[in-house]
């Protein structure tokens, strides 16, 4: 199994971001990514459902005969994965604990600014994580739903993007943190401007980054590390295709994605 492909999914296509960490740091491993672009966002639904489209997210990379599976989706994670996990045989990691062990690297860390979508913050599951593994944390969460559709829209520089990012940032610079976790796939997109406005003092975590750190060191452990030389392949598969999923495609691999497909669950 050490050369079979590595499956990931998403809701959309944000979790390509963590496709290009993943690809940065193991680039011997191929990949196949299924973002669910026909019933993106994950977010706003129930927990049943996100745990019954996460569930046809893994049977279908399971008929690609996947070595392991990445939930590239705060929101699945936190509602779908202890029961995936118990549910399919196969290695299945999620992004919010590779996040919460980075926080944690830093021993002097003390107040934790958190910012996703409602639905990752509704679920309390980087709070609880964080508290279990730290007392004495200082955590402030902070929906911001308007992230995503700026960065689809290649705002990223954008003036409205800095105010609304000053909007949302301002209540936790007031509270003194000195980490930001990005506990969504599309935000280390917004890390150039994140950092000029929280400035050097603060440190930003971002679940792409760390959740490709935290499969190497799964992998390793596993011994399920590809073997050969040569560079690994990547498929994309989306549930809904258009013009713009390509494009974002692209904009989050920082480059020419390969052809994309579309997949039926």
């Amino acid at each position: 199994m050490n050369n079979g492909a590595l499956g990931i999914f998403d809701s959309g296509v944000g979790g390509l971001t963590v496709v290009r960490a993943v690809q940065e740091l193991l680039p011997q491993e191929s990949i196949v990514y299924l973002g669910d672009t026909a019933r993106v966002p994950y977010g706003s639904k129930s927990p049943e459902t996100i745990r019954r489209f996460s569930d046809e997210d893994v049977r279908h990379l399971l008929r690609h005969d996947v070595k392991a599976i990445v939930v590239a989706c705060n929101t699945a994670t936190a509602h779908a994965l202890p029961q995936l996990q118990q549910q399919y045989r196969v290695p299945i990691v999620g992004v919010i604990e590779a996040g919460v062990e980075s926080v944690l690297s830093d021993p002097h860390c003390q107040r934790v600014g958190i910012i996703a979508t409602r639905g990752t913050i509704a679920s309390h599951a980087y709070q609880h994580a964080l508290a279990l593994r730290r007392t004495g944390l200082r955590i402030i969460e902070q929906p911001t739903p308007l992230l995503v559709p700026l960065v689809e829209e290649n705002w990223l520089n954008h003036a409205a993007t800095k105010l609304i990012l000053q909007s949302y940032l301002t209540p936790m610079i007031e509270k003194g943190i000195d980490t930001l976790l990005l506990a969504c796939t599309h935000y280390p997109l917004l890390v150039p401007v994140l950092q000029e406005i929280l400035g050097s003092g603060v440190r930003i975590v971002d679940s792409a980054t760390t959740c490709a750190e935290h499969l190497r060191r799964e992998l390793t452990r596993l011994d399920l590390l590809a073997e050969r030389d040569s560079a690994g392949t990547l498929e994309i598969g989306l549930t809904d295709l258009s013009d713009q999923f390509e494009e974002l495609a692209g904009r989050f691999l920082h480059r020419v994605p390969p052809r994309i497909s579309r997949v039926e669950l």
